[in-house]
């Protein structure tokens, strides 16, 4: 197999050959590596390669020989190093496998390695001290978004058609808009984040992945979905595996549009355009398009400052368990500026803001939940803007001993002011590649939301919009089905 033919197939697609006997896992295998040597250097999406001990039987799980990248973050893999993208966690070595990390072998998935994330996965671009900024295949100069950016990277770039990520405030959605992919946040207690913790960040972050079709994302999400025990969260079996939402017909939706965001940022006029055509797309198919009055239950302040508090409360401990276990100082040689004025605003968090931030959670997924009593599918922009340029997001060094952590985090929620809502209910959420910036090319993704446990209904209408509109034929400037990975080549909508 040449990697002319492997870019040309999903994760679905290179399973069903490796399944038939036309090519081995190894080669299918050898081929992605070539992709990644190709083409990482000039996107930094990978931290690391490792000989993969992962051999499947063809035929024997739904995703046999297909290759794969795990974030540095979010999952163990035994014997592997996972740093957080951190200094202060450098050379930390998993003991052995999450559970997650079991599924994804159980699915037949060859995992061969990491992929960037932001310091602690805290931030909306990938841009590490640790290992330098990822760069998004569409154009080199702009941020692949965060916090999954590598992973976004790695599958925009033609590497691998599908990778794991996870998901706190859009850290899935965020990086697939930026980079034209297809990304799916599930409901609360669908995958299952154990047993080194019961939740993550007070039950705001999910595990998921991103990829270049639908179906890869479904399929995956069969593979696994569903709790293991002692899990804290329970999302109810859906009536039907996801694989066959996607063909499903999601019938006439009754789809309400939040185009402009919660807290006065104004959704950008490209972005605009790209909502008011996806709307259009959206009505030509027979839904039921209208604006929607979406509450959020409380104000943006106090949105923002109570998923402050989770954050920063969660990050303290997180770097005082790393200090205590390396025996390395908190400070700047360990840490990014955003990160240390984060866990010092974590030190003041006390029990009882911690409390009132749990009640903020409930009114929001209160309020939401009303929504979705009126509407089947809320639309919203997945970001407000174009993906930014590199550095314009991240930590400033000039000042950073002084550096806001509260004021940071705010201006992060300013930026992506669209998806967190949907993490803090804990309803499934997409971004969907639907259409692109008619003047740079660049891709916009529209975000769809749903009601607790209807990831069903979202792939649905996914299964419909790809049909409607094909992204895949889209292929970004740093693309391995190039001779040189980065010559242009496709096109925008």
């Amino acid at each position: 197999m040449r990697i002319a033919e492997y870019v040309n197939h999903d994760a679905v697609g290179l399973a069903e050959l490796v399944a038939a006997g036309e090519v081995s896992p190894a080669e299918v295998e050898a081929v992605a590596r070539e992709a990644a040597q190709a083409v990482d250097p000039l996107i930094n999406a990978i931290v690391e390669t490792w000989p993969s001990d992962d051999r499947p039987e063809p035929g024997s799980a739904p995703l046999a020989g297909v290759p794969f990248l795990i974030k540095d973050i979010g999952v163990t893999m035994a014997g592997r190093r996972m740093e957080l993208g951190s200094r202060l966690a450098a050379g930390h070595v998993a003991r052995a496998d999450s559970f997650l990390m079991r599924r994804f072998r159980r699915a037949g998935l060859v995992t061969f390695g990491r992929t960037a994330t932001p310091e602690m996965a805290y931030g909306i671009t990938t841009e590490p001290a640790l290992h330098g900024p990822t760069r998004n295949p569409w154009d080199p100069d702009r941020s692949a978004g965060g916090s999954s950016g590598g992973a976004a990277a790695a599958v925009a770039a033609g590497v691998v058609p599908v990778a794991h990520g996870t998901d706190a405030a859009g850290s899935l959605r965020i990086p697939a808009a930026c980079t034209g992919l297809f990304a799916l946040k599930p409901t609360r207690g669908r995958v299952s984040v154990g047993p080194d913790a019961d939740e993550v960040l007070g039950g705001l972050a999910v595990q998921g992945c991103v990829s270049r079709t639908v179906r890869d994302s479904a399929v995956l999400l069969d593979a696994v979905r569903g709790p293991e025990p002692g899990d804290p969260y329970f999302a109810a079996e859906p009536p039907r595996p996801y694989a066959e939402e996607v063909t499903r017909d999601p019938g006439r939706l009754r789809i309400g549009v939040l185009g402009q965001p919660w807290g006065g940022r104004r959704t950008t006029a490209p972005v605009a355009d790209a909502l008011a055509r996806t709307v259009a797309l959206l009505e030509s198919l027979g839904h039921r398009v209208t604006e929607a009055e979406v509450e959020l239950g409380v104000d943006w302040e106090e949105f923002v400052l109570a998923n402050a508090r989770q954050w920063t409360a969660h990050l303290t401990a997180t770097v005082d368990g790393l200090a205590a276990a390396f025996d390395r100082p908190v400070d700047l040689s360990t840490l990014e500026p955003a990160t240390l004025a984060g866990y010092r605003y974590g030190q003041r968090i006390t029990g009882a803001e911690f409390v009132t931030a749990l009640a903020v959670r409930n009114r929001v997924a209160r309020s939401l939940a009303r929504t979705f009593a009126a509407y089947d599918v809320l639309l919203t922009p997945t970001l407000p803007e174009l993906p930014a340029p590199l550095g314009s997001l991240g930590t400033p060094v000039r000042g950073a001993e002084a550096l806001d952590g509260f004021g940071w985090l705010r201006g992060l929620f300013d930026h992506a002011p669209f998806s967190a809502a949907f993490n803090v209910a804990g309803t499934p959420a997409m971004s969907v590649p639907v259409t692109a910036d008619a003047a740079t090319g660049l891709p916009v993704g529209a975000q769809f939301a749903a009601g607790f446990g209807r990831e069903g209904l979202l792939f649905r209408l996914a299964g419909q919009l790809e049909q409607a509109s094909p992204w895949t034929g889209r292929t970004p400037r740093v693309w391995a089905g190039n001779a040189a990975g980065s010559a242009p080549v496709g096109s925008a909508l």
